[in-house]
């Protein structure tokens, strides 16, 4: 595609290289003189002859440790427009990505501010740049989206529709149906908020493909139940349902890209709210697999839920079972907001994740599921209890309770993710984010490729 005269170029410089930018004398003078030489970050505004902004000069740093999305800031950066690329700016997918993805505004709720827009670069894949940034602009803005315009019947509705704009089979299990179809702690942790639980269940390709299943953490909001969280603990808890919209956004890129396998997505939806219904510390649940769990804390509500979804799942035996959860704090302490924990059966599958996420920057990272800490979670008077006891360790003991609903599939990886951004980054401004879905998608393209 030839670029309109209308748009301005980006002249992407690698830091201490920018005599290779190929700048007129006049324009590499200008650069020199505001001290520019390609500093991360750094935007500098190209003078035209009639005194308007003839281009920018975008600094990506040097290339040790530089990030895929480093565009990103140029479009978090940049005002209204249309722009085009020039110079070093590498790979013109992950580029054209992270400028976009830089320039992402939720602005739901307040006037929307334009953002500037990026002409791909020739010979770009296109369609591959828009479903990765769909994915991730899908997963942001549920995030985003606060519990009162995205409770569970709401969330029920947005992800149907979802799933009919994608042609895909939708069944969903609603309030005491959970009961009758054998999905307990679904129905226990959600029972005591004014709108029902419920289990959405989500079928696209042919049935002779292979079977990968994704399973989404979608707690609507959650108060911490009887073992109330603090003001400020409860303060991000529109986020807890994470794990079910980035679900949703790699859903939209495996669709979007007609990938050969049989895809099988289920959202448990839930509130954790406070009633007279609620369920309470010490008691006992049986799961959809027959296990019985202690309730030690009623706000390790999240692999209750997903513990009955996994169940199900793992019954048809799926080559791949993979959740994602917005699980636990204990994770955010060991590997920080933005490096979600990875853990998986498959040590090969793991590493192909960890190594997808670099290139694409969506890292993870893997994390042991170290047995002899299962003993935390002993119970006295059940099968499990479902907060580890000491404090210790909680996010590898909230991974092998999940592990312990999983027996068939052949491989499982759980992703305990932020599902937020609270310092705005390359490609990712503050709030909801996408966590996960480049890496997954990378992987899955790469094992079931396109029919």
């Amino acid at each position: 595609m030839a670029h309109s005269t209308k748009t301005l170029p980006i002249i992407v410089v690698e830091e201490g290289k920018l005599e290779q930018a190929g700048l007129s004398p006049s324009n590499a003078a200008w650069a020199t003189a505001n001290g520019f030489s390609g500093q991360r970050g750094r935007l500098l505004a190209l003078p035209g002859a009639d005194g308007a902004v003839d281009g920018h000069l975008f600094g990506i740093g040097p290339e040790s440790g530089r990030s895929a999305l480093v565009l990103g800031l140029a479009g978090a950066a940049l005002a209204e427009g249309d722009y085009h690329l020039a110079g070093a700016y590498g790979d013109p997918v992950l580029a054209t990505v992270g400028f976009r993805l830089g320039a992402y505004r939720f602005d739901r709720y307040r006037k929307a501010k334009p953002a500037p827009r990026l002409v791909a670069p020739d010979g770009a894949d296109s369609a591959e740049i828009d479903r990765l940034v769909e994915a991730a602009v899908l997963a942001r803005d549920l995030v985003n989206t606060p519990t009162n315009d995205l409770g569970p019947d709401a969330f029920d509705e947005a992800i149907r529709a979802f799933a009919t704009k994608r042609s895909m089979a939708v069944t969903a299990i609603v309030g005491d149906e959970l009961l009758a179809g054998n999905f307990p702690m679904i129905h226990a942790v959600g029972r005591a908020g004014n709108q029902p639980p419920r289990l959405l269940d989500l079928r696209w390709g042919k049935e002779s493909d292979p079977k990968v299943t994704l399973v989404g953490k979608g707690v609507t909001f959650d108060t911490g139940g009887l073992d109330i969280k603090t003001s400020a603990g409860m303060l991000l808890m529109k986020k807890d349902m994470g794990g079910a919209a980035n679900v949703l956004g790699l859903t939209h890129a495996i669709v979007s890209a007609g990938l050969a396998l049989r895809l099988r997505v289920l959202i448990p939806v839930v509130e954790n709210a406070i009633a007279s219904d609620s369920f309470r510390p010490g008691d006992v649940l049986t799961s959809r697999k027959g296990l019985t769990v202690e309730i030690g804390n009623t706000d390790a509500e999240g692999r209750l839920i997903l513990a009955d979804a996994l169940a199900l799942a793992d019954e048809e035996s799926p080559d791949l079972l993979l959740d994602m959860a917005t699980l636990t704090g204990a994770a955010r302490v060991a590997l920080g907001p933005e490096l979600p924990a990875l853990y998986s059966t498959d040590d090969a599958l793991a590493r192909d994740l960890m190594a997808e996420g670099l290139l694409a920057d969506d890292p993870l990272w893997q994390m042991p599921l170290w047995s002899p800490y299962d003993a935390m979670m002993s119970s006295k008077i059940a099968d499990v209890n479902n907060a580890g006891s000491g404090g210790f360790a909680g996010s590898i003991t909230a991974a092998l309770f999940m592990r312990r609903f999983v027996e068939k599939a052949r491989a499982w990886v759980h992703l305990d993710i932020m599902a937020w951004a609270p310092e705005a980054r390359a490609g990712r401004p503050f709030g909801g984010t996408d966590h996960g879905i480049r890496a997954v998608y990378g992987v899955l393209k790469q094992r079931y490729p396109k029919r």
